[in-house]
């Protein structure tokens, strides 16, 4: 069986604007055959998702979902070209699976775009001294530590931004691989527009719970 690289990976999804895991699906199933991996994505209805990323988006809803006892509650707007793909089941469904995965995974941005750049560097900062400090880096060129310092702030996003997170119920995709899906299955784009997350009490001085790890867990 052909290795499938990285790179390769990455390369097909830049030319079909499919998730990087059916990207890798395809090249696994191609015996890395870029060519048959693109006719395969085009089969599933999931290479010309790319091309409709330019289309005004300006319909849709907005959801919610409200934890048991109503002690997290979310609010959010998923866009659509028309209102007849909002209205469809399949389209209120993802509304209702992202505002969940929103409850339980407490993203603060919902792009990397929207992360403000003092906090973004200041993330750079930390790791850039974790690395300095951490003596298997000694002597270690300024480039590797570069290296390290990209890679833990994939972490970051990984961590705060939606569309980066791992989807709650599928962690095997990430949330945008997940809308992306649905924009080749719906035949429109697709797009998360804005959040609100509330926990009862935030702020106040009381008992800390974990209401995220709670949520998850009603998942399986």
């Amino acid at each position: 069986m052909a290795e499938i690289t990285a790179a390769a990976v990455k390369q097909l999804r830049e030319k079909t604007g499919a998730g990087m895991m059916e990207c890798k699906n395809a090249l696994v199933e191609s015996g890395g055959n870029e060519e048959k991996a693109i006719d395969i994505l085009r089969e599933r209805g999931l290479a010309s998702a790319k091309k409709r990323e330019g289309r005004i988006a300006a319909e849709g809803t907005v959801g919610s979902y409200i934890h048991m006892g109503g002690k997290v509650g979310v609010l959010v707007e998923l866009n659509c070209e028309t209102d007849f793909v909002a209205r469809g089941e399949e389209f209120q469904q993802l509304v209702k699976d992202i505002a969940m995965h929103i409850a339980a995974a407490e993203p603060r941005y919902v792009s990397r775009e929207e992360v403000p750049a003092n906090v973004l560097e200041k993330e750079r900062e930390i790791a850039r001294a974790q690395a300095k400090n951490d003596p298997k880096m000694a002597n270690k060129p300024d480039q590797v530590i570069e290296k390290i310092v990209e890679g833990r702030l994939n972490k970051f996003y990984e961590e705060t931004v939606l569309l980066d997170q791992p989807f709650v119920k599928a962690p095997e995709k990430t949330v945008a691989e997940l809308v992306t899906e649905k924009t080749a299955k719906t035949g429109e784009r697709i797009a998360v527009r804005r959040f609100t997350r509330y926990k009862m009490g935030e702020g106040l001085e009381r008992r800390s719970e974990d209401f995220g790890s709670e949520v998850a867990s009603m998942l399986g």
